[in-house]
């Protein structure tokens, strides 16, 4: 293999780190939102206020798309560096996938909170916490990823 194609398939990987963290994003933030909604419809035919701050179990599956893109640029580096591109390839699609998932989690847990703020009207920051530590498993892939890249 050229040393100019092993560079692109290690692009390829660091691309697709990205690219499955972002459609975990999507889909996290889909699930967030339905879940928002679906709640903030409950409260408004009770006739209570319906909460803007549920909007944070939407937006944070987001996140992980930026853990992606900066797995996405060490990665390219890497890449452009003559690393095996085989290696950057398997761990992208593995790492975006992990991170991905996460997201997604994410999303169902903020819609399940989202649910729960509307019935009860507490437990905001336990909801965040559970947020948060869904979260924390792609901090964990990025982090462990970028220290076996070395």
């Amino acid at each position: 293999m050229s040393p100019e194609a092993a560079a692109e398939m290690g692009r390829i990987g660091a691309v697709a780190a990205m690219a499955l963290a972002a459609t975990g994003s999507g889909i996290g933030t889909y699930l967030g939102g339905a879940g928002a909604v679906g709640a903030w419809k409950k409260l408004m035919l009770q006739g209570k206020p319906a909460p803007f701050t549920m909007i944070t179990f939407v937006g944070a599956p987001l996140s992980q798309t930026i853990y992606g893109m900066i797995l996405m640029i060490t990665m390219t580096a890497k890449a452009d560096a003559g690393y095996d591109p085989w290696a950057l390839l398997g761990v992208g699609i593995a790492a975006g996938l992990a991170i991905g998932v996460s997201a997604y989690g994410q999303g169902k847990a903020g819609a399940h909170c989202a649910d729960a703020l509307a019935e009860t009207g507490q437990g905001f920051s336990n909801y965040l916490a559970v947020i948060g530590i869904v979260e924390t498993v792609a901090i964990f892939v990025l982090v462990f990823t970028l220290l076996a890249l070395g």
